[in-house]
């Protein structure tokens, strides 16, 4: 799948988002960027709420507010200016926040890295939070996931080249890569190290006991000296 999704990308998604680049001015790609990005925040809204992160929550609901209103449906991101931060939150962390394991990782169709937890997580997102899905036409529907995803595409392609070129395994860089980003959303940037903790740290009472050890620390300083 990796595979096939490289190909695809190189055929087809590459070559349309060089060709969106082209085309769009700055001014304008950066306001379809805002506006899927306001369409996403109603999805972190309702996600923040399933994890119990109220002050998440109602920051988020304000960034819809402003950004909506004032910021013209999302192309202008004014809440940002207002010292409102954008958060990053989705089902497949909502359902790691209450206990469900990853399980394997895996490649999806376009989509890309993803793991059994939040692969299953994805049409639940679609489906019952982001706005593109609810109560549209197929078309617009289909139109809506074609602009957005070009967009994103176009805004990786610097990305994109950079990794092409410096790593030596693609695909074990990018699920790598992957990985170790869900794990610093899932937990908010405050990573548990599984193999060490400070308790582990204090549980030897004699470790700074060891009167041999200052003892060679003091012989050290007076030898540089």
């Amino acid at each position: 799948m990796f595979a096939f999704n490289e190909t695809m990308d190189r055929a087809v998604l590459k070559p349309v988002a060089k060709g969106y680049n082209w085309i769009m001015p700055d001014a304008l790609s950066k306001g379809v960027t805002n506006f899927f990005g306001n369409l996403d925040d109603i999805v972190v809204f309702a996600n923040a709420l399933l994890q119990l992160k109220f002050q998440e929550a109602v920051s988020t609901s304000a960034r819809i507010v402003w950004n909506t209103t004032l910021g013209l449906l999302g192309f202008i991101d004014v809440a940002t200016r207002f010292d409102l931060p954008k958060y990053n939150e989705d089902f497949g962390q909502t359902l790691a926040f209450w206990g469900v394991d990853s399980g394997p990782y895996f490649v999806m169709p376009f989509l890309g890295p993803s793991t059994v937890r939040d692969g299953l997580s994805v049409p639940v997102d679609w489906i019952l939070f982001d706005p593109v899905f609810q109560d549209r036409e197929l078309n617009v529907t289909l139109t809506l996931l074609v602009i957005r995803y070009t967009d994103k595409r176009a805004g990786l392609l610097k990305a994109g080249d950079i990794i092409d070129a410096t790593a030596p395994d693609k695909y074990a860089f990018m699920r790598d890569a992957f990985l170790q980003r869900r794990a610093y959303l899932i937990h908010d940037g405050n990573i548990p190290d599984p193999d060490f903790t400070e308790d582990e740290l204090f549980e030897d009472e004699d470790l700074f006991k060891d009167e041999d050890l200052f003892e060679d620390a003091d012989d050290l300083e007076q030898d540089l000296k």
